[in-house]
């Protein structure tokens, strides 16, 4: 199904990048052309619900959502519903939500102090463990093992904040920490693991999940959408690495990008950082950004930026003094497949993912938000929100994403317009779709 407009098949030559880090702009031959269909096709969401999420390790929650006994969360994906539990012994366990019985959904939604997943329809229940425990009026079935009737499991893993969950009930299947590849190893520096989550936001929009996700997936899209990030983002020079699954960016911020013929002043770099991430360094990002504080001899507004970023995080107890400027200013964008982006830097994290809707013109847009606390600091339960486009602001850079994203699969639909057309500067997007590939056979 994907081509080369040359008419050569697969998404990469022989010599793909696969497992090397490339240029940001990766030169090709000629453009990837990815078929439309792939965006809009019932059938082709039928092979993706039947092949793809119930065979693969995918963002459920995040520690926060099950930090204490009883606590439990629902990961929904297309019809698939999974219920993930923290037991009386502290494990995680994950289901199949569905009862034994009749087929009921057994849980919804997150909450804790669950001591049993019982039916609402006929008050069959089970224990943390997934054990059958109670069958009312259990005459009526005669010979009834409970030994013979548990949950039907699912896989789940961490990593870092993080509960991946998994379906497939092949015991061959591959782990969790296979499957994350070489990305847990290259982020390490960042100490993912003291991000609490604050909020869950579920967005509902109109457009194919991929579509979705392919606006985290690339910053080719940042001169078109995002202009005032321009003066404080070099968006040419950003080296990407792709591993067999999965990519990631590596992208500096505190600078101007190339595509400004004259440049920035540091007074305009500083000015679109306040406005794009002031919190960073302690300023509201509607708030004055007043006059770039003095430059040391020899150095650059990168250099202040850092600076500021160091006291900001002291100030919550996170000690950052031992990174140089550029681990504090780049930012670590790392896209899992199928459907996750992680946005990272040693203060900063956010999680955008998407989810499958009922037709494959909708899906869901979720977005972690998370702070970062000392080691050791105790776990609470983010606030978990289920929204509109336009119901909040989620910020600059988001809003304009959310807003372009309304209206992409409207044109995905043209008669006219059969593939996608992408460049080498779009390489995680095509990694994508190479696994796609795979996975659906």
């Amino acid at each position: 199904d994907m081509e080369r407009s040359g008419g050569k098949s697969g998404v990469f030559a022989d010599d793909a990048p696969v497992g090397r880090t490339i240029a940001s702009v990766t030169p090709v031959s000629e453009p990837v052309r990815i078929p439309a269909e792939r965006y809009t096709s019932p059938e082709w969401a039928a092979r993706e619900h039947e092949r793809l999420w119930p065979r693969v390790w995918q963002v459920a929650c995040t520690v926060d959502h099950l930090a204490e006994v009883g606590d439990y969360f629902e990961y929904r994906v297309g019809w698939l519903s999974i219920v993930i539990v923290r037991g009386d012994d502290g494990e995680l366990r994950a289901f199949q939500n569905v009862c034994r019985h009749r087929g009921n959904t057994l849980c919804e939604g997150a909450g804790g102090g669950l001591t049993e997943l019982r039916c609402s329809y006929h008050r069959w229940a089970w224990d943390l463990t997934g054990r059958l425990r109670e069958v009312p009026s259990r005459k009526g079935f005669g010979a009834l093992r409970n030994d013979d009737f548990p949950l039907f499991p699912a896989r789940v893993g961490t990593w870092g904040p993080l509960v991946f969950v998994n379906a497939d009930p092949d015991p061959g299947a591959e782990p969790l920490d296979a499957v994350l590849e070489g990305v847990p190893d290259d982020s390490a520096w960042m100490g993912l693991e003291d991000f609490h989550c604050t909020y869950n936001i579920a967005l509902r929009l109109p457009c194919n999940w991929k579509a979705a996700i392919d606006g985290f997936s690339e910053t080719y899209h940042v001169q078109g959408i995002h202009p005032e990030m321009l003066a404080m983002t070099d968006d040419v020079n950003s080296p990407q690495h792709l591993w067999d699954r999965h990519g990631k960016l590596e992208q500096p911020y505190g600078m101007a990008s190339p595509r400004l013929r004259g440049g920035a002043t540091p007074q305009e770099t500083w000015d679109a950082f306040v406005r794009v991430m002031g919190t960073r360094i302690g300023l509201a990002l509607d708030a004055d950004p007043g006059a770039v504080p003095p430059i040391p001899d020899g150095g650059s507004v990168r250099d202040v930026l850092a600076a500021r970023v160091v006291a900001t995080a002291a100030t919550q107890g996170v000690d950052l003094t031992g990174l140089d400027v550029d681990r504090i200013l780049n930012m670590q964008q790392y896209n899992l497949f199928p459907n996750t982006t992680i946005i990272a830097f040693p203060d900063l994290l956010q999680i955008a993912k998407s989810r499958p809707g009922d037709t494959p013109d909708d899906c869901t847009f979720d977005m972690f938000a998370f702070e970062r606390k000392a080691s050791g600091a105790l776990r609470t339960r983010p606030t978990d929100l289920e929204l509109e486009p336009g119901q909040v602001p989620f910020g600059l850079v988001i809003d304009q994403d959310v807003a372009t994203l309304q209206r992409v699969q409207r044109g995905l639909h043209q008669p006219g317009f059969t593939h996608l057309t992408l460049s080498g500067e779009e390489a995680r997007i095509v990694n994508l779709h190479r696994n796609l590939d795979r996975t659906l056979a």
